[in-house]
């Protein structure tokens, strides 16, 4: 027979950026936030939330066949990476947690990040454009580089994640991928 979940028992805990401490069986798969007890809304993200959470289906599929990892136990480029490319670029305003071992918890790597679930898609497709803008600094072709710096100016990132948080109906009370 199971014992009941209690809140905040069991398991490793984990630092939260803001200093406080969670217990990781806490985290459910359909967290997206984390309301902490420091009065900061913390984004969440577990390595099996898909990368189409932040990213177009399309694009994350070019980035799959663009980019090739060197990673056995992550062959495919996907929300590790994303999460990766947030934690070089934010080292101290993101914690993480290897849970692969606890099998209470569901995942495999747990992400909290200080900022709250909206603020982190903005900064997962800024770092997106940037990755883009860098691989287009190396073509060949001026008028595509052209064309492509062109469209660049005219995106704004916080319109295209209030649009695609819409569209997927990505609210805080959502629990779905």
């Amino acid at each position: 027979m199971s014992s009941p979940r209690v809140p905040d028992g069991g398991g490793d805990r984990l630092k939260l950026p803001c200093g406080k401490s969670r217990s990781v069986r806490s985290f459910d798969l359909g967290m997206r936030e984390y309301e902490c007890e420091c009065g900061t809304t913390h984004g969440v993200v577990m390595d099996v939330h898909p990368a189409n959470r932040f990213l177009p289906e399309f694009l994350t599929e070019i980035l799959q066949e663009a980019i090739k990892t060197t990673s056995d136990s992550m062959p495919e480029f996907g929300t590790a990476h994303l999460m990766g490319m947030v934690l070089e670029e934010f080292p101290q305003q993101v914690a993480t947690r290897d849970v692969s071992e606890d099998g209470e918890v569901g995942t495999g790597i747990i992400w909290v990040t200080e900022f709250d679930a909206r603020r982190l898609h903005e900064i997962i497709v800024e770092l997106v454009v940037e990755l883009m803008e860098h691989a287009m600094s190396h073509a060949d072709d001026n008028a595509i580089t052209s064309e492509f710096e062109q469209q660049m100016l005219k995106f704004d990132t916080a319109q295209f994640v209030d649009q695609y948080r819409e569209q997927r109906d990505l609210s805080a009370a959502d629990v779905g991928y």
